[in-house]
């Protein structure tokens, strides 16, 4: 270890390090042992009820069937987490994804703090008040477990040759193989980019051959036996349809695509207030940052070079979403925090300020927020008093960080900005969401309904894999209802029958199709339960 590191111990680095995950972690996971599941979680809860009732496979199941898209690494985590309680709830889905993101803050403390704790403590905050970060947090996530995977790959490398630790190879092809389990070729692709980008930066070519070709044939190796395991768990069709979901399909766009650009203009919204401030950084750094030599520089590079390797290598496929470059979003927020490493320049200043800025005025910017959107959905939310009471504390104790605590005022009025964002989300926001978007409530009802008068029930216009599912997840056993797109199929059908559709459909529908039982919300729309019994 050099010099430079000598004012904290690597031991003592480690401690706080552990501190401030456990703690980040309490903080992800709070307030979410039995929320209604709703939206793309939907998908994986059900995975793992299966999972639960009939043991572990090679892929998870929908409806008893294996589902292509994935494979069973991630619902085995949520079913191992469930097994002590017997059955899956909003905690034990999102543990997986919230011990993730407590090992990212666990790393990038270790990462910085040997150069500035003010760095470390400003980069992990930036990282924190990112919308994406929260939201994908707070749900079953496989790209943040990926970029908890693909920042471990870095920290190991970065460490052994700057912080004196093992180089330990063995995790490092241990961690590609499970960025492959959990989000299949491009689990093992991202973190193999930013491991190459790091190794040709410093120099290391025969390392970064080495790497990179054993890393390719570790690929191969992996895909054939996804493949095996494909056609062990369905044959040559489902095999057929593991290639098409998680390869061609995101390749050539038939999944949804975007331009080229997306991540780079997106990412100024997605991934504020990280990304954008990144970009000011990068500025100052290239302007007034001349003066500044040393291994921070050296890091910041390092970084800046990984996050862009996961941006543009993921530009290349089609299919894009906000997600998919989680794991750029440390790289961000490191180089969006330099100001607070950099000692020259009144770039760097002017940085510190702004962003000591935002932190301050944070709480009362959603004191504002809440206040408007309180006016404009007051049916659904109800009193915000205690909320907005929070904000007020958190809003006073970082003035007392701003000018009377000094010695404590990044560390203070990031902590504050922190827990008024965090705070907000899961009082306010997440409790709305899952009002506006709640399937529990009307799959209940209906339930209830057709177990007093048993009969099939049709789920009409759903989608096998998209509405049907949120219905499903709510029902505590294994359910195989009848699906039906089209008028002529819903005629088809023998009776006595339940259906369960849209009021939009059933306007479309002849009068004699069924009547109307009973009716409430489902997922954000007015849906109907009829009876038919011919």
């Amino acid at each position: 270890m050099s010099s430079s590191f000598t004012l904290r111990s690597a031991s003592e680095h480690h401690r706080h390090s552990v501190v401030l995950a456990l703690l980040a972690l309490v903080l992800f996971a709070i307030g979410n042992y039995h929320q209604s599941v709703i939206g793309f979680d939907s998908r994986f809860v059900l995975f793992a009820q299966e999972m639960l009732r009939h043991g572990p496979g090679l892929f998870p199941t929908s409806y008893g069937e294996p589902y292509p898209d994935y494979s069973a690494t991630s619902t085995f985590f949520i079913y191992l987490l469930s097994l002590p309680f017997g059955q899956v709830s909003s905690l034990t889905a999102w543990l997986p994804t919230a011990i993730a993101s407590a090992v990212v803050v666990m790393l990038m403390y270790r990462l910085l703090a040997p150069y500035s704790r003010n760095w470390a403590l400003a980069s992990i905050a930036l990282m924190l008040l990112s919308v994406t970060f929260v939201t994908e947090t707070r749900a079953v996530s496989l790209d943040q477990m990926l970029a908890a995977v693909a920042f471990s790959v870095f920290y190991l490398a970065y460490a052994a040759d700057h912080f004196g630790a093992s180089r330990r190879l063995l995790a490092v092809f241990a961690l590609l193989v499970l960025g492959f389990a959990v989000r299949g070729p491009i689990g093992l692709v991202i973190p193999t980019g930013m491991l190459c980008s790091y190794y040709l930066l410093t120099g290391q070519w025969k390392r970064m051959f080495g790497v990179g070709f054993a890393a390719l044939a570790l690929l191969g190796l992996c895909i054939g036996l996804l493949l095996w395991a494909a056609d062990v768990s369905g044959g040559a069709s489902f095999v057929q349809d593991v290639i098409r979901m998680q390869v061609t399909g995101r390749i050539d766009g038939s999944e949804g695509s975007s331009g080229v650009l997306y991540y780079f203009t997106s990412a100024l919204g997605n991934y504020a207030l990280a990304y954008p401030l990144a970009l000011l950084a990068l500025i100052c750094v290239l302007v007034a940052g001349r003066d500044e030599r040393g291994p921070a520089l050296t890091l910041l590079g390092l970084c800046v070079a990984a996050g862009l390797i996961v941006m543009i290598g993921l530009s290349i496929p089609m299919a894009k979403k906000a997600r998919y470059i989680l794991p750029m979003l440390p790289m961000a927020a490191i180089a969006a925090a330099y100001p607070f490493q950099a000692s020259q320049g009144r770039a760097f200043v002017f940085l510190r300020g702004l962003i000591q800025g935002l932190w301050l005025i944070m709480p009362t910017l959603l004191i504002a927020g809440l206040l408007v959107i309180r006016h404009k959905f007051a049916e659904r939310m109800g009193s915000v008093s205690g909320v907005i009471g929070l904000l007020v504390v958190l809003q006073a104790v970082a003035l007392a960080f701003m000018f009377k605590f000094r010695a404590a005022r990044i560390p203070g009025l990031a902590g504050c900005a922190v827990l008024a964002l965090w705070g907000a989300y899961i009082l306010v926001f997440e409790p709305v969401e899952r009002q506006m978007y709640d399937t529990r409530s009307l799959t209940q009802s209906v339930q209830q309904a057709t177990q007093a008068n048993p009969a099939p029930l049709v789920l009409y216009g759903m989608g096998k894999d998209a509405k049907a599912i949120k219905f499903v997840v709510n029902i505590d056993e294994d359910l195989l209802p009848v699906f039906a797109d089209t008028p002529e199929q819903l005629a088809a059908l023998p009776g006595p029958a339940w259906i369960l559709l849209s009021k939009a459909d059933y306007r479309k529908l002849p009068v004699t199709s069924g009547t109307p039982v009973l009716g409430g919300m489902f997922d954000k729309d007015d849906y109907m339960l009829l009876r038919r019994d011919h």
